[in-house]
């Protein structure tokens, strides 16, 4: 018989804001370490089954070329919601 997952409050929130990022159920799960359909009952319970109308579009870019360390598209997805946020991106060893 299958185990029964005790689920947290940072559970439920992760679940909702991949949601909302617009990440598959395969990617939830892989990050929750848990079924596929396990996150999915979970988000249905918790009213999170729908991806909402603000959610980020998946893009496929498999074939596209790597970007440049700091380049302004990765750097600010990275930096996104943190301290460094408006800070630009510097070259290791040309401290301005």
């Amino acid at each position: 018989m299958p185990r029964k997952t005790v689920w947290t409050e940072g559970q439920d929130t992760q679940i909702r804001r991949l949601r909302t990022e617009g990440a598959s159920w395969d990617v939830i799960a892989l990050a929750l370490s848990l079924a596929r359909w396990t996150v999915i009952e979970r988000a249905r319970a918790i009213g999170a089954e729908r991806l909402p109308p603000n959610a980020a579009e998946v893009l496929d870019e498999a074939d596209r070329e790597p970007l440049p360390a700091g380049h302004a598209d990765t750097w600010g997805a990275i930096n996104r919601g943190t301290g460094l946020e408006d800070v630009p991106f510097q070259t290791p060893g040309m401290i301005r």
